[in-house]
């Protein structure tokens, strides 16, 4: 049994394999494709990628395991230094790189500050120029031709990654360039990341598409406590002749998302203002089934951010909130009842030891 497990798997490729590139090229979008589930979290703004996120694919060919990583830009803190630091380290750990960029003849500085870096590592190098359903299929060439003249490729695809345009080619391009070799995880496995992780980074995505520009940079968001609970059962009603009050509507919120300020005591006048927009009435869920809490925490680096993050009479709050708790059910099956707590860390993007406290730690 043993010998015939080994045959079949002589004929596996298996490796690992990195994404890289600017930031908002898409490399989370196309990773999320390709794997066929949504792990990383995407936003049309840069920078949305903070660490290496570990996915894997397996079929009847191999398995691939997948990093994504940071854009590649030039640092203004030490977030900004640990990120790069992240993208450029992993390229040395890979199989095979898949170099992202947009469609264009025009190669800047940050393009050929990750040519240089590629020429360096000596990994097989795939070019894929994303976001081709963006321009005209008769300038494809042109984009090609102007990469081609900076360094050699292991192979050249065109994709859309946002319309799943020729994936199934670079899937298969990817195959063919990875060793022959055992699979690195089962084949259930689909990420490293941990429930409570995936839990941060939902709610930092539903900020950083609600948020103006100025602010989702400076956020970073940690998860307290996840407790999963019995659900009560619902309480029979008894006949009376008083007048009863109004009833809560569907949207109204089981559970209020909270408000800290700075020095960590509760903000009771946000609280009040932001109350019902983490976990709303679920009056179609069974009353047996299980019940998430949550308790998590949206980190902002000025007392003016913190207003911004709460919005006014809680509104924006409210949105992050009820956006992330819909995602975080589909993905935990059960009902969540999410509490969102607004504190200031001032310049926690350059103290290495709050950096550490939020998950960012200096790879090695």
């Amino acid at each position: 049994m043993q010998e015939n497990q080994n045959n079949n798997n002589a004929a596996l490729r298996c490796g690992y394999v990195t994404l890289i590139g600017r930031p908002n090229v898409g490399k989370s979008t196309l990773m999320n494709h390709l794997i066929g589930q949504k792990i990383a979290i995407t936003s049309h703004k840069p920078q949305t990628t903070r660490g290496q996120i570990l996915t894997v694919y397996t079929d009847e060919r191999g398995q691939i395991v997948f990093l994504d990583t940071p854009g590649i830009h030039e640092s203004k803190n030490k977030l900004g230094e640990y990120m790069v630091k992240v993208a450029t380290k992993t390229m040395e750990e890979v199989d095979l790189i898949l170099w992202l960029v947009e469609p264009s003849t025009f190669i800047g500085q940050g393009e050929h500050m990750i040519i240089d870096q590629l020429r360096e590592c000596g990994k097989q190098v795939i070019l894929v120029i994303n976001k081709i359903d963006t321009v005209d299929a008769a300038d494809l060439q042109s984009f090609i031709d102007a990469y081609k003249k900076e360094m050699d490729y292991a192979d050249i695809v065109t994709v859309s990654a946002l319309k799943s345009e020729n994936l199934d080619d670079l899937m298969q391009i990817i195959f063919d360039r990875l060793p022959y070799g055992d699979p690195f995880y089962d084949d259930e496995v689909l990420t490293n990341q941990s429930e409570r992780e995936i839990v941060a980074e939902i709610i930092r995505e539903k900020a950083l598409r609600l948020l103006t520009d100025e602010v989702p940079h400076g956020i970073a968001v940690t998860v307290e406590t996840m407790k999963t609970r019995k659900a009560a059962a619902p309480a029979k009603k008894k006949k009376s002749k008083h007048v009863h009050p109004p009833k809560k509507s569907a949207n109204a919120a089981s559970g209020p998302i909270s408000v800290s300020n700075a020095d960590g005591t509760p903000d009771l006048d946000a609280m009040l203002a932001a109350l019902a927009g983490g976990a709303e009435d679920a009056a179609n869920v069974d009353a047996a089934d299980n019940i998430m809490d949550i308790e998590a925490s949206i980190i902002c680096e000025r007392d003016s951010h913190k207003g911004i993050v709460i919005g006014k009479g809680g509104s924006m709050l409210k949105k992050i909130g009820s956006q992330a708790r819909e995602d975080i059910e589909k993905m935990v099956g059960c009902r969540v009842n999410l509490q969102l707590f607004v504190k200031v860390r001032r310049d926690w993007r350059n103290d290495s030891l709050q950096m550490k406290n939020f998950g960012y730690n200096n790879p090695k």
